[in-house]
């Protein structure tokens, strides 16, 4: 079985949005990578990364996770994650991912879209 790794992206309320799916690995994160980077040259510094669709992460997804939020910080943006699951935020697979590497509290995770654009909503707690 193959499943294809896909980035979708769009405007909502001022944030750019990527919506990613499949596994996020050694061989799809440049891809993830490349896109964080077009989305900031084009000067999109509020940026949401969708990766309710994402059912496995590993190190490599982690690493330009982290370098993702280092370079919208380097441009005085934002970076939420959207990170729900089959019920519960906790049961996110990149969610269990960061939080067993102890980086989980480096982001703002919202459990859904309309709360990730929204500036009112507080992201979930860690």
């Amino acid at each position: 079985m193959v499943v294809a790794f896909k980035v979708t992206g769009w405007e909502q309320g001022g944030w750019a949005v990527l919506q990613v799916s499949g596994e996020l690995d050694l061989v799809t994160s440049p891809v993830l990578r490349q896109k964080v980077h077009d989305e900031v040259a084009e000067g999109r510094h509020s940026l949401v990364l969708d990766l309710s669709e994402v059912y496995f992460c590993d190190s490599s997804g982690v690493g330009v996770l982290i370098a993702s939020r280092r370079l919208i910080r380097s441009c005085r943006g934002r970076l939420r994650l959207i990170l729900p699951a089959r019920g519960a935020a906790e049961d996110s697979h990149v969610n269990r991912v960061l939080g067993a590497l102890g980086v989980r509290r480096l982001f703002d995770v919202y459990g859904d879209l309309a709360a990730a654009v929204d500036d009112g909503t507080e992201p979930l707690s860690a």
